[in-house]
């Protein structure tokens, strides 16, 4: 009977971390891809500069300078398309922040605050997300390297939330 017992407790024990393993295999599966994107990663960048070309560079600039008086609200009331430059915002937001904008477009309540309006479109059903994080990589290439360290530390600590 004793040794019943035993059998018991094991079988539940190796249950139990069964489950705990399958709960984290299963996590690692919903987090699609690395946490931060790599701007060094040469053949993510290539990737990303062709995509940034045909997607984003006709309101963003070619150099990622962005519209003119991008701080400025037009008439209609929204804000011109903002530099991806060190001279922009970019570089302040964590990768998976940056993402979701590029995904979802600049959406009031899901990615802006309510009210917002913005030209910025959803680029979930165009782009894949490995040509995504391809685009942000290649924007995140062209800062100096203090920019770059400081958003990818913002990006790990938004990890670790």
């Amino acid at each position: 009977m004793l040794q019943r017992k035993r059998i018991l407790a094991l079988a539940a024990f190796g249950f139990v971390l069964a489950l705990l393993a399958a709960v984290a295999g299963y996590r690692s599966l919903v987090t699609s891809g690395p946490v931060y994107i790599d701007p060094d990663d040469s053949q993510l960048v290539g990737l990303g500069k062709d995509i940034y070309a045909a997607h984003c560079a006709a309101c963003h600039g070619a150099r990622l300078e962005g519209q003119p008086s991008w701080r400025e609200r037009r008439a209609d009331g929204r804000l011109p398309a903002p530099p991806h430059d060190v001279t922009g915002h970019t570089w302040h937001h964590p990768d998976a922040i940056l993402l979701s904008i590029v995904r979802h477009g600049m959406q009031p309540g899901v990615t802006a605050p309510e009210g917002y309006q913005s030209d910025m479109p959803a680029y979930d059903s165009i782009l894949s997300e490995q040509e995504m994080r391809a685009v942000l990589a290649y924007i995140k290439h062209a800062w100096p390297q203090e920019a770059r360290l400081i958003q990818q530390r913002a990006t790990e600590q938004y990890a670790d939330r």
